[in-house]
């Protein structure tokens, strides 16, 4: 993101010029104009070309592949399996360049045998690598530029107050600070960012929901949890926030915030932590020493060496390694490369306050490492150890060695057709049709690091909640609302809460949403159709055929689960039903359908209810079967009442008998009526044992 100053000065004044005249320059016309050099502008880009699609990439970077290219190699797979289309074809033309003996240059292919995040970095059967070089990423996306025969303007900003012209809901151009000007007939937003969002007037949010807004539960402030270890919990003292310990009138400790951190739940303007995803090297011949960066304070890190104080030597735990004796280094710990709290102005900042806080990230980074260096307050074990680090000098070395491109973890999201949050991506609410897959963790870095009621330093915002397998992201979140624009996509900041998008956000993600919006904008420009009225079933047919991974039906919660989508009949889940009174949410014997089922705690007897509903959609008798795993301390008296327009049965459930491989048992058949609600309601009233909840199948007797 970064560019020379000059030259941001010279399109200032280009610009002004240029409003003098009341004339731009204007490039051809395109099909699809992409604005932003991320890896999913670059997959946009070949995905339209292979549709005979004529494509431009306009974005303010030099270097192409965003992150990809900037520092993290350590990828954030999730579930492989559903990592599909081009986005897989880029890890397999990884996997394709170290297979030259000449991209080992510091390292034996057999001896590195990396592992990734949870399986291994080099995938031999499926000729994929998950590990890599930021050089290595480099020349893969300038390797689909040059076989593709991209067109790419780089280094063009887009002039954001008066460069987007808009004309009956559809952009008609855009215009750069250069004064150059991009007609065409779709756009593609692909910055991390959102600029081209912003600027064409479309709606989105900036800073976390309040929980109630969507009905989620790790959104908003999330003040006293303490998910991963990048926290002052994990030592076995707190610190005190102030200069002289205990005592408030000495002044707060530098990095660390005096402002209230707001009620658990709320919603705030803050945004997660950046910080460069630093590339280092311990291989003495390809090693720079790291220096003293110019403005560096050793007070910025009192809080450092208090964290060592209190024990902390975990400090090299993220420092993951790629090829050729390299790391893609991430924050880890209670005080370590995010610069929490430094970076709330950025999505809305101008270009110049952009340079500054990305120049303040660099420097406090840096500054960290030369504190690790240089300070006495460092343990000694740990100081020597990091003298054995420095800077590559085959990585970035028209930047200095350091990354071009600073983790912009979150800033604008869209508000569009249809808004990601945390219950589509935990299946607690169905997802409408999918034009791609997620699987990570849901991860937010820490927001904001405040003082607690007791005068100490406490971080707070890292969540890390399992999604329970692969979901669908819906192409809803990727348009924004017919009535604001109907030709734009936007398959970075797309329509989501910053919980959900703490898991969306991954560069994997980032390709196959990229692929995905540029076949929805060719079929919108083939059929002259607005980007929010494309067929789906079109669209997703010709997702399928290129690749695109829609649906997951693979094995779930460790092989003890059964999705729901492999039932025959209607399946209704205990994730979807009413209850009443507090249900234990458990997976721990199987099997069972969906991620798990709930229990009553051998506890509350006649508090409980769950009541499973389904509407019929076809008139006819139905067996109606519950699922719940067996165990010896289960209820034998389980009640349940069976709903349906022919009236209201009573029956008891032994939810200790089951056949061994199936959850369900069946307790009748009934006649059901087209358009009804049926409903299966159990409850824990007089019960002697364990109650389960998990799952209700009604199939209809042929």
């Amino acid at each position: 993101m970064k560019t020379p100053i000059r030259t941001f000065l010279a399109g200032l004044l280009c610009l002004a010029v240029l409003n003098q005249n009341g004339s731009a320059e204007e490039q051809p016309a395109h099909d699809i104009v992409i604005y932003g050099g991320t890896c999913a502008a670059v997959v946009a880009a070949v995905q339209a070309t292979k549709m005979g699609k004529s494509v431009i990439i306009v974005c303010p970077d030099t270097i192409l592949g965003g992150l990809s290219s900037g520092g993290l190699g350590w990828t954030d797979t999730g579930n492989k399996a559903v990592i599909g289309g081009l986005s897989r074809d880029f890890y397999h033309r990884i996997y394709k360049q170290y297979q030259k003996p000449e991209n080992w240059k510091w390292q034996k292919r057999d001896e590195y045998g990396g592992k990734g995040q949870g399986t291994a970095a080099i995938d031999g059967d499926q000729k994929t690598m998950w590990i890599f070089e930021p050089s290595i990423a480099r020349a893969v996306f300038e390797d689909y530029v040059a076989e593709f025969d991209l067109q790419v303007q780089r280094d063009e900003w887009l002039d954001r107050e008066n460069g987007v012209e808009v004309k009956d809901g559809r952009i008609v151009s855009i215009t750069t600070l250069s004064g150059k000007t991009y007609p065409g007939k779709m756009f593609l937003d692909t910055t991390y960012e959102g600029d081209l969002i912003a600027a064409a007037g479309v709606d989105y949010h900036v800073g976390r929901e309040a929980n109630a807004e969507f009905g989620e539960e790790w959104n908003g402030v999330q003040t006293g949890v303490y998910h991963h270890r990048h926290h002052f919990q994990v030592l076995d003292e707190q610190i005190s926030a102030y200069r002289v310990p205990g005592d408030p009138s000495s002044g707060v400790l530098p990095r660390v915030s005096a402002e209230p951190p707001g009620e658990k739940g709320e919603g705030d303007h803050r945004v997660q932590a950046y910080c460069f995803r630093m590339c280092l090297t311990n291989h003495p011949e390809n090693r720079i020493p790291f220096s003293k960066p110019e403005g560096y304070d050793p007070d910025q890190y009192e809080l450092l060496a208090r964290v060592y104080e209190k024990g902390w030597r975990d400090t090299f735990g993220k420092f993951d390694p790629i090829p050729n004796h390299k790391t893609d280094t991430n924050n880890h710990g209670p005080f370590s490369t995010d610069n929490i709290g430094y970076n709330y102005d950025y999505p809305e900042a101008g270009y110049e306050r952009r340079r500054e806080i990305i120049k303040e990230h660099e420097t406090y980074q840096k500054g960290w490492l030369w504190f690790h260096c240089t300070d006495p307050r460092v343990p000694k074990e740990i100081q020597e150890e990091m003298k054995t680090w420095g800077l590559p000098k085959d990585e970035y070395e028209e930047n200095g060695n350091w990354s071009h491109q600073l983790y912009i973890r979150e800033a604008r999201r869209m508000i569009g057709d249809f808004v990601m949050t945390e219950n589509e991506l935990r299946k607690v609410k169905p997802t409408p049709d999918s034009v791609g897959m997620g699987s990570y963790t849901i991860d937010s870095h820490n927001v904001q690091r405040h003082i607690d009621e007791d005068g100490n330093v406490q971080n707070e915002g890292d969540i890390g909640v399992s999604t329970r397998g692969p979901y669908e992201i819906a192409y809803g979140s990727l348009v924004p609302r017919k009535e604001q624009c109907t030709n734009l996509l936007v398959p970075v900041c797309v329509s989501s809460t910053h919980i959900a998008f703490g898991s969306i956000r991954m560069e994997p993600v980032f390709m196959i949403l990229g692929q995905s919006a540029a076949t929805a904008a060719s079929l919108a420009i083939d059929g002259g159709l607005a980007v929010q009225d494309v067929p789906y079933e079109k669209l997703k047919k010709h997702l399928l055929n290129d690749g695109q991974v829609l649906h997951y039906d693979g094995p779930i919660a460790g092989g003890k689960g059964k999705a729901v989508s492999q039932l025959e009949g209607i399946v209704v889940d205990d994730e979807r039903i009413e209850t009443k009174g507090s249900w234990k949410p458990s997976s721990t014997n199987g099997p069972f359908v969906g991620f798990g089922y709930r229990h009553d705690e051998n506890q509350n007897k006649g508090e409980l209810e769950a009541t499973f509903t389904a509407k019929i959609e076809e008139s006819g008798n139905y067996r109606i079967r519950i699922s719940y795993p067996k165990n010896n301390n289960r209820a034998t008296n389980v009640p349940v009442t069976v709903k349906s327009a022919s009236g209201t049965k009573s029956v008891t459930l032994n939810q200790r008998e089951v056949a061994s491989n199936d959850p369900f048992h069946e307790i009748g058949t009934f006649a059901l009526k087209e358009g009804e609600t049926a409903s299966v309601t159990i409850s824990n009233e007089g019960t002697d044992g364990y109650v389960i909840i998990d799952a209700v199948q009604w199939l209809k007797v042929e």
